[in-house]
């Protein structure tokens, strides 16, 4: 009995968006002392081939390592720094909004009046009045 011979074909399809690499400070400071061990041509370029970097990766993280702090050989957060809100900001946007709503709630009250002064003429009603305006 022969056995089949499978092919497997790889996907072809390649990702919308590549994932960015991000390194450890540890495997930062691994590859610099791998990097610095190397003695003879070559050495750091089959490191490199092997590790899948670029020569550009060593010199930035060996300026991060002569900068002396654990933190700089950690990875940087990208993009923008997050700002802290401020609390005048959100205090006037909740004064706004408050704001808002008494508007509505005064135009709600100024079509009632309108409506009952408008019906007090049509059925020929007086109008309200408090006991000290009889005087």
């Amino acid at each position: 009995m022969k056995k089949k011979e499978v092919n497997v074909v790889p996907d072809p399809e390649v990702p919308e968006k590549a994932a960015r690499r991000s390194y450890t400070a540890e495997y930062k400071r691994r590859i610099l002392r791998e990097a610095e061990a190397c003695k003879e041509q070559g050495q750091i370029g089959a490191l490199l081939r092997r590790e899948g970097l670029y020569s550009s990766n060593l010199t930035a993280w060996r300026r991060q390592a002569e900068r002396g702090t654990l933190d700089a050989l950690s990875s940087k957060k990208r993009g923008p720094k997050a700002r802290r809100p401020d609390p005048s900001i959100r205090r006037m946007a909740e004064q706004e909004k408050e704001i808002q709503k008494l508007r509505a709630r005064l135009r709600k009250a100024e079509l009632i009046i309108e409506a009952q002064k408008k019906i007090a003429e049509i059925f020929h009603l007086p109008l309200d009045q408090t006991e000290g305006e009889n005087l």
